[in-house]
């Protein structure tokens, strides 16, 4: 009976929604790259909400893989207004930057 009830537990837990604060960057590694499309466009559009106007999408140097579908992404997306390769100090072909529309 214990066990039935902690099951139970942990499923409503599970089942809730968990909020993270919105940070100007997000760290793409711990992502499937077919994950990766409605991640980003997930975070763009709370960036977007909260009023950041510039973040770092950090997908990792390798072999581009994950670079090319952020960048997809970001070409398509239509709050973001721009988009670059982040400066060596923040990533370098590591990371893009997008810049967003204003509200």
């Amino acid at each position: 009976m214990i066990q039935k009830d902690m099951n139970k537990e942990e499923n409503e837990f599970f089942e809730k929604p968990i909020k993270l604060p919105v940070e100007d960057s997000i760290d793409l590694h711990t992502f499937s790259p077919k994950d990766i499309p409605e991640v980003l466009k997930s975070y763009l559009e709370e960036c977007y909400e909260v009023g950041l106007k510039e973040v770092r999408i950090i997908h990792g140097k390798g072999m581009g893989v994950q670079r090319e579908i952020v960048r997809k992404v970001l070409c398509q997306h239509t709050l973001v207004e721009n988009f670059f390769q982040a400066p060596p100090q923040a990533g370098g072909w590591g990371a893009t930057i997008a810049i967003l529309k204003e509200k």
